[in-house]
């Protein structure tokens, strides 16, 4: 008898457990059900949706969503509002036939537009332009100052770090002036900078040399200029860098200064004159010295670089690599004359593309400086130079002095000879001057400057 009821008593219970479970799961059929019909958008109330007057409410199947799933339809279809019209729903179009809860979720998953403000670029103290927003560069710039003209464009980088310094009529002397060029990389934060700052300090370096005759310290000046100058830099503790070439032009001497690629090439009667040096790892006296202080030079794909990283081996900036990427220049003096026609200063976006007397050729073939600078820019970009490119032409006869007493006037002054005004392409005739009895024989004509000649006087 007690193992009868023991049994009735189990029987009991597992009908209660079975039915129990019987009625949970009926119970989240039910939960599920209900909230399928109204899809969560808990980020805005359905009250907010634009229901419009020509939207209908109709049934939508689930099984008819995929039409590669045999899927039947279940017996009480969800209901979904459905976009008979065009409408906007959040800045989102929605097409004819469009269910609001896709537009929502394509509203949801849309990540928010990150806005990156412009940097700006300094500006020089002196009134030139150095530099634009790359808002304002686009593709690149074209400059066009007193004697010199530039033409910049932007390679395949995100943005422009190439720039140039311009400062003429220095201490109101139109035949004094520093022009340079800068490739920049790890951004332009270091271009930027040294744009503004080095041509300040060469000509504050130069104000303390006070014999302007002694060569070695008007070098040693253009070098102070370049470590002050990266010292600066390097105290904002920024990472980047820049290779930079400039020239001096003072007292009728030519001062070219460079540490990196950039490259300074001369035009004398034609002829290509390298005036630079580049400085890259491949140099066998820049190797010595790198590896003497600890670093090694490696060559990856053709391509010499310091530590596995820069491909020069000279710059300002690179606080991370300054043991081994010094700013230091090398400069060259050269006393200009007649045969000194222009310089052409780039960056090594033109010079990877284009030879030093190729480029040179180009420029005496163009009558107009302007049209040779992009000219070269896009000779070096139809060969495949996706790097930037800066060209930069200065006319060197804007800059030479006047040999003995000449004057820009075109007055020729002669201590006690004779004073005359000379137009060009004038022959010299007999001239009498009563009252000093100076005779002007009729020697041909001595070319000395542009459109100024010169007579032969005898007292």
């Amino acid at each position: 008898m007690m193992v009868e009821d023991l049994n009735c008593l189990w029987t009991l219970l597992s009908i209660l457990v079975h039915l129990v479970h019987v009625l949970r799961k009926a119970f989240m059929n039910v939960f599920s059900n209900s909230s399928f019909s109204h899809p969560p958008l808990s980020w805005k109330r359905r009250a907010d949706m634009p229901v419009s007057a020509s939207k209908k409410v109709r049934d939508v199947s689930m099984g008819l969503a995929k039409k590669d799933r045999n899927l039947t339809a279940p017996a009480s279809a969800s209901k979904e509002v459905v976009v008979e019209k065009v409408e906007r729903f959040g800045g989102e179009e929605l097409k004819e036939g469009e269910c609001l809860s896709v537009a929502a979720r394509k509203i949801r998953n849309r990540p928010m537009k990150l806005v990156i403000p412009q940097s700006g670029v300094v500006g020089s103290e002196l009134g030139e332009v150095f530099g634009k927003e790359d808002e304002d560069l686009g593709r690149g710039m074209e400059v066009e100052g007193n004697g010199y003209w530039l033409v910049s464009r932007r390679g395949t980088r995100h943005r422009m770090e190439d720039g140039y310094v311009a400062i003429t009529n220095i201490h109101e002397d139109s035949k004094q002036a520093v022009f340079g060029v800068l490739d920049g990389h790890g951004g332009r934060a270091c271009v930027d900078f040294v744009s503004q700052k080095l041509g300040n300090n060469i000509i504050k370096a130069l104000e303390e040399v006070k014999e302007d005759n002694e060569e070695d310290k008007l070098e040693s000046a253009i070098k102070t200029a370049y470590l002050t100058t990266d010292r600066e830099f390097l105290s904002q503790g920024v990472s980047s860098g820049t290779c930079v070439a400039t020239i001096l032009i003072k007292d009728g001497k030519l001062h070219v200064s460079n540490a990196g690629d950039c490259r300074v090439v001369m035009s004398k009667k034609g002829v290509a004159d390298v005036l630079t040096s580049d400085h890259r790892p491949e140099r066998e006296d820049e190797r010595i010295r790198i590896e003497n202080s600890g670093g090694y030079v490696s060559c990856y794909n053709g391509v010499w670089r310091v530590q596995d990283s820069l491909a020069i081996s000279r710059a300002i900036g690179d606080v991370n690599m300054k043991k081994w990427i010094i700013s230091e220049p090398e400069t060259r003096i050269i006393q200009l004359n007649k045969d000194c026609e222009f310089l052409i200063m780039a960056s090594d976006g033109l010079w990877d593309k284009v030879s030093n007397q190729e480029a040179v050729d180009v420029v005496r073939q163009r009558k107009n400086s302007m049209q040779a600078c992009k000219d070269l820019v896009e000779i070096s970009c139809s060969r495949g130079n996706r790097d930037d490119v800066t060209v930069m032409v200065v006319d060197l006869r804007k800059f030479r002095r006047q040999s003995g007493a000449w004057r820009d006037s075109g007055v020729v002054l002669t201590t006690g000879r004779t004073l005359a005004v000379v137009e060009e392409e004038l022959f010299s005739p007999l001239f009498l001057f009563s009252s000093s009895c100076f005779f002007l024989l009729g020697s041909p004509l001595m070319r000395n400057e542009g459109s100024i000649y010169r007579f032969s006087g005898v007292a």
